[in-house]
């Protein structure tokens, strides 16, 4: 067999230098993705072989990603051919963007490319989960098929997302609105209060001093309070992009009360939903658990299932490394290993993970119901303290000129 010499990039980013004997140049390329690289150049005996780089397009929503992703399949199981499918669906496309890679798509398709290596182009529109159940679809002959799960899992991975947004944007924008117009009181409204109490000579209540010694900070500070926010929220960001920052804050969330629990239920209900999904397309078990723990979403539980990954490839069964990380419900474990001894692994792991996005959308609503009451005690506790603060003097001054 030729050998060759590639470059590649791993999980992490980092740049792999090797040399390797294959068949050929698509058979090392299949060896390299197995192991998790992205290959990025091949020579063979001084020749060299470029892959084409990625390529970046404009943004791509879930949602039309799953529209194509459902028309392309009825294509195919009417029997249209793959490039007039392609040729059809870019110009439909109402995202030029979108369109400009199908088109692309289509044109590597034409000149000899796999569906999923011309897929793998655009990988912020086709993620690794995509690409390989295409490819899976494609070497089974079973494309149209994948194609409809392949929808099917996005749809519900919207929902997921849904249920998450509808989880922490309401509290967070309350609190944020909030936030300024008691920032506005402070900054505006009370130093007018203060100086008119300058004037009147009167002996200030303890709540009041408070409320105008904030007041003066603000309006001493306010420009470098506002500043070292946006530097917090921005240094925040940036520690959230670090692997080790990632861990903490995503551990910090799963310990929240009520937060933690729903993120912990969206978290199994997406681990079962991808693996499910990837193990029914014939994807292999160990790539398919790599691909679910990238989009776990939660760094917490990536590293279980990587942990859970590395137990397997020894020959380990799922079940006792599942439980050992601590992070998945005793119930989700037991039912998984009756699954994988019945053979039935994809449709136990199908049904897990119906039976927790119902728990998700009933723990939404369930937080959202207990968040409530307390934002609007919060704030009634805070908005209603700075208001009285104000009219303390003044019923002491009118007790004053009543006596």
């Amino acid at each position: 067999m030729p050998e060759y010499e590639y470059r590649a990039v791993g999980r992490n980013g980092e740049t792999i230098l090797g040399r390797r004997s294959a068949a050929n140049r698509e058979a090392l390329d299949a060896i390299l993705r197995r192991e998790q690289l992205n290959p990025t150049r091949i020579v063979e005996k001084g020749k060299e072989i470029a892959i084409p780089k990625p390529k970046v397009v404009g943004k791509v929503s879930a949602k039309e990603l799953a529209i194509f992703t459902r028309q392309f399949s009825v294509m195919i199981d009417a029997g249209l051919p793959l490039v007039q499918c392609l040729e059809i669906l870019s110009t439909q496309q109402e995202n030029n963007g979108f369109a400009k890679a199908l088109a692309e798509v289509r044109t590597s398709v034409e000149a000899g490319s796999t569906l999923a290596n011309g897929l793998r182009l655009f990988p912020k529109i086709y993620d690794s989960l995509y690409c390989n159940m295409v490819e899976a679809g494609e070497t089974g002959g079973i494309l149209d098929t994948i194609l409809q799960r392949l929808s099917g899992y996005i749809e519900k991975a919207v929902k997921l997302k849904r249920a998450v947004q509808s989880a922490l944007i309401y509290p967070i924008a309350v609190l944020l609105i909030a936030g300024g117009v008691i920032f506005l009181l402070l900054w505006k409204v009370v130093p007018i209060f203060a100086n008119l109490f300058a004037g009147l000579d009167v002996t200030l209540p303890l709540p009041t001093r408070i409320v105008i010694g904030l007041s003066n900070a603000i309006g001493t500070f306010a420009v470098p309070m506002i500043i070292l926010g946006a530097l917090g929220m921005y240094g925040l960001k940036r520690y959230y992009a670090t692997q080790s920052g990632r861990m903490m804050i995503d551990r910090i969330v799963l310990k929240l009360p009520l937060l933690g629990g729903l993120m912990r239920k969206i978290g199994v209900a997406r681990f079962t939903r991808t693996l499910g999904t990837l193990i029914t397309s014939g994807v292999p078990m160990l790539e398919a658990m790599d691909i679910t723990a990238r989009t776990s979403g939660n760094a917490v539980i990536e590293e279980a299932i990587l942990n859970v990954r590395a137990a397997v490839e020894t020959g380990r069964t799922i079940v006792d490394p599942l439980r050992e990380t601590g992070v998945f419900p005793n119930m989700v474990v037991q039912m998984i290993g009756v699954g994988e001894q019945t053979g039935a692994l994809d449709s136990m792991l199908g049904k897990v993970a119906d039976f927790y996005e119902d728990e998700v959308d009933a723990a939404v609503g369930d937080l959202l119901t207990a968040m409530e009451p307390m934002i609007i005690l919060i704030l009634g506790v805070v908005v209603g303290g700075v208001v009285i603060s104000m009219y303390l003097p003044l019923f002491s001054l009118i007790g004053k000129l009543a006596g």
